[in-house]
């Protein structure tokens, strides 16, 4: 089998991974949910990349996401990216001349400008819950509705009713209000989707001009009614790629790929999904900075810290960090 590059994407909602090969095609992906346990994640992770690649040639390894300094140390990963030039690289690749990256996950939400390739501009929203997939799938739930089935109700709206949406609680609150005024759940339910597109608009989009080609991706993107809210606000065709809910890990593996070349991966090997790893915070009160400084144990031996601005404590540790 060919080399193969792996991308890991640790974030507080999900943990995704991805395969592309030596061509830059993606092989293989894996959506898990991370459950507020990162280590035990990306270990059970590891363990389901290994059953379907075991003998494959890991030639790289890169890691993005909140988490990805702890995926770094654990897999000793070749390079960490964060996320924005994660996405950036994915989008560039499925869609090459991509001038606008529009990304909404479960917690938070991006958007990236490029031009030429290049990233230029970025915000990132992840303080207003109204604009983020946990707030969808929360009032999907409160409707009744299977968040599956939330694009097809929204594209059957004939009259899509208007809701505040600047967060979650006038968002939430002029929802029940609609109901109580008796207006279809179709048309609510479009209403939701233009209010979201609204919220990510005016927060992450004032003052930028947002040219096509428009790439959406994030778990998000799966939502008809979503994509067809910001096509309608845009008046551009808005592309969604296949892998849409895993583009932060295929742009981390197309990194490790282009960052490796032929030198040898740092790789340690499917079988650290067997150690044990622990992990555990403390404050460093050796001045006023108080840095929380994290610590990576495996098998008792510390592997990894950080956190500290100093450098004290991370330069103390293996040469696993790099």
């Amino acid at each position: 089998m060919s080399k193969l590059y792996m991308g890991f994407d640790v974030g507080s909602v999900s943990t995704n991974v991805a395969l592309v090969d030596q061509t830059g095609e993606v092989v293989y992906t894996l959506y898990k949910r991370t459950q507020g346990a990162p280590i035990r994640t990306i270990k059970a992770a590891l363990k389901e990349v290994a059953t379907e690649f075991g003998e494959a040639k890991i030639a790289g390894v890169g890691s993005t996401g909140s988490g990805r300094s702890l995926a770094a140390v654990m897999l000793g990963a070749d390079l960490v990216k964060n996320e924005i030039t994660a996405h950036a690289v994915a989008a560039g690749h499925i869609c090459p001349g991509v001038n606008t990256v529009l990304e909404i996950g479960g917690q938070d939400s991006k958007l990236i400008i490029l031009q030429h390739g290049v990233v230029t501009d970025f915000a990132m929203n992840s303080v207003c819950a109204a604009g983020t997939g946990s707030f969808l799938d929360q009032q999907a739930a409160r409707l009744g509705i299977p968040i599956e089935e939330f694009g097809d109700l929204a594209e059957q709206s004939q009259n899509p009713v208007r809701i505040a949406g600047r967060c979650s609680v006038f968002a939430e609150s002029d929802m029940i209000h609609k109901q109580q005024m008796g207006n279809d759940i179709a048309d609510i339910v479009a209403g939701l989707c233009a209010a979201l597109v609204r919220n990510y608009l005016n927060n992450l989009g004032k003052g930028k001009i947002l040219k096509a080609p428009v790439v959406f991706q994030g778990g998000v993107a799966a939502n008809k009614g979503i994509k067809k809210a910001f096509e309608d606000a845009l008046g551009v065709e808005v592309m969604v790629p296949q892998h849409h809910g895993v583009m932060g890990a295929v742009g981390s593996a197309l990194l490790a790929r282009a960052h490796v070349a032929d030198k040898p991966s740092r790789f340690l090997g499917f079988g650290i999904s067997e150690l044990e790893y622990a992990s555990r915070s403390f404050e460093c009160a050796d001045c006023p900075n108080n840095c929380e400084v994290v610590e990576l144990t495996c098998d008792q031996e510390v592997v990894a810290r950080w956190g500290d601005k100093c450098g004290k404590w991370s330069s103390e540790t293996s040469a696993r960090t790099g």
